[in-house]
């Protein structure tokens, strides 16, 4: 019997150095954004060109043009367009996207342009899926689609809370798509999730607190939306998480 494939790493990275952290640390592709603390939105093209320079990894792209919903004006659908246009110059290799309509069904007509502009790049619908109020006819429409891959944490706060769907949307796409475990997974849940959903791939950030180097400091303003967030510390991808993770990916019986 073909030894099975081992199980694909995606770490999500908002910054090019972020993204080299998780090549070092060992991901096998990385999904390349911006403002993660929105959830992820689109990166600027110099984050792309530079990441592509750099990476000897994959590069998927997100396109995602401002935090909230995913139900989208036509005025943000052109601007998703043109992002996927200057992704694809650059070098991205595959394409991340999502649109719902208002009743929380996956927009086929608006999902269905975007996918065209993607092509050929491969394309994932992102966890826009997770707020669709129908799993199953969300991913039937997705495989209808032809979309090549589909992130989710089961329509749950984590992936590991969401496992149970997870599964029955791995069955239930029997290899039409496939289906990524996304969403709150670290090195204490991510051999969890695989063995309780059989997804073959996941996704992660992986990120630990970076203190700012500044040595001057006015802590009583903060210039975030959230004042709770601290001004001089970030969240930044760590190549330690990140090979830790893809250890335990690696000691599973069946990884490889």
């Amino acid at each position: 019997m073909a030894a099975m494939p081992k199980i694909v790493l995606e770490a999500c990275v908002d910054s090019v150095e972020g993204a080299l952290a998780a090549q070092a640390g060992g991901a096998d592709r990385v999904e390349l954004c911006a403002a993660l603390v929105e959830g992820g939105l689109t990166p600027s093209a110099a984050a792309i060109e530079l990441a592509r320079r750099h990476l000897t990894i994959g590069l998927h792209v997100l396109i995602r043009p401002r935090g909230g919903d995913f139900c989208y004006s036509d005025l943000e659908m052109d601007v998703m367009c043109r992002d996927i246009e200057v992704a694809k110059s650059l070098g991205a290799d595959g394409i991340v996207l999502g649109a719902l309509q208002p009743d929380a069904a996956v927009d086929i007509d608006k999902t269905a342009v975007l996918i065209a502009r993607a092509r050929p790049l491969p394309v994932t619908f992102h966890r826009a899926f997770d707020m669709a109020a129908d799993a199953f006819a969300a991913l039937d429409a997705l495989i209808a689609l032809s979309v090549e891959r589909l992130l989710t944490s089961g329509q749950a706060a984590t992936a590991d809370a969401g496992a149970d769907l997870i599964a029955r949307l791995v069955q239930h796409a029997a290899d039409r798509i496939t289906i990524m475990a996304g969403g709150g997974i670290g090195e204490q849940t991510i051999a969890r999730v695989v063995q309780n959903t059989g997804v073959r791939e996941v996704h992660l950030s992986g990120r630990a607190p970076v203190e700012s180097r500044m040595t001057v400091r006015n802590p009583p303003i903060s210039l975030g939306s959230d004042p709770r967030r601290p001004e001089y510390q970030r969240m930044t991808t760590s190549a330690a998480r990140i090979r830790a993770c893809r250890a335990q990916l690696d000691a599973l019986p069946f990884a490889s």
